[in-house]
């Protein structure tokens, strides 16, 4: 359970998020994502890193029991420095980052994938920012590099979610693929750029960034500031506690 690397092919690594049932990160979850993407990239071997994860859904974002526990900002600080971490490190990865991406992606899942490289889903993934109901904002900056500008702020308004299907028509989601082959289908994309010439690889892998209009690193901490500041007004503690009391009603009445 956790964040672990494996070696799958040459050239190849494979980053699996595994924070069962959900893949809702505590704070380190996400230092510790950044530094296995980012290790990953540096190894002169290496080509290609994917990043893939167990369990029903691809990420459901941040733990938000870990902040409700916390009696001072201590672990909200955490967990956005964490996610900016993250975030960054997929993108600054000195080689392509392939993203598999089953079942709900959330929140902080759309940070990792707005900022891969390549996206494959299975046709049961969805996409959404549910922050506006969680009395957070963050990762419009990420979403809005997966749909156009007006999509993307009806759903960060209305914290609507998208399918893989919706996000394959405007471009950003590759290839859509039945659950039971996207590993496969993230892997074939992986080996095709891995047979490139590694010093070209990264090098475009540095110059597309370096012509990217969006500053994605300033616009995501940007919108950080106002979580700040609904955290300190209470708003945020207040939809938080709202949403997790929702969920264990929830539960109870599924058992």
């Amino acid at each position: 359970m956790g964040i672990s690397s494996s070696h799958t092919e040459n050239g190849i690594i494979e980053v699996t998020i595994d924070y069962p049932p959900v893949n809702a990160l505590p704070a380190q979850g996400w230092f510790e994502l950044a530094e296995a993407i980012t290790g990953a990239g540096r190894v002169p071997q290496v080509r290609v890193v994917v990043l893939r994860a167990e369990n029903r859904g691809f990420c459901a974002g941040v733990d938000l029991k870990e902040i409700q526990r916390s009696t001072g900002y201590e672990a909200l600080i955490a967990a956005n420095r964490g996610c900016a971490r993250a975030f960054a490190a997929v993108y600054d990865c000195e080689v392509p980052v392939v993203v598999a991406v089953n079942g709900f992606c959330l929140g902080g899942g759309v940070g990792l994938v707005g900022n891969a490289d390549v996206v494959v889903a299975s046709d049961d993934a969805t996409f959404g920012l549910p922050e506006v109901d969680r009395g957070a904002l963050g990762a419009a900056t990420h979403l809005a590099r997966l749909v156009p500008q007006h999509l993307m702020r009806t759903l960060y308004y209305t914290a609507r979610t998208v399918s893989a299907q919706t996000l394959h028509h405007h471009g950003s989601v590759v290839e859509v693929v039945p659950r039971q082959e996207l590993d496969e289908a993230a892997r074939e994309i992986a080996r095709e750029i891995a047979k490139k010439d590694p010093r070209v690889i990264r090098a475009a892998k540095e110059a597309i960034n370096g012509i990217d209009p969006q500053r994605v690193h300033q616009s995501y901490r940007f919108e950080q500031g106002f979580t700040f500041e609904l955290n300190l007004t209470g708003v945020s503690d207040h939809a938080r506690q709202a949403f997790l009391d929702g969920d264990h009603a929830r539960q109870a009445n599924d058992g």
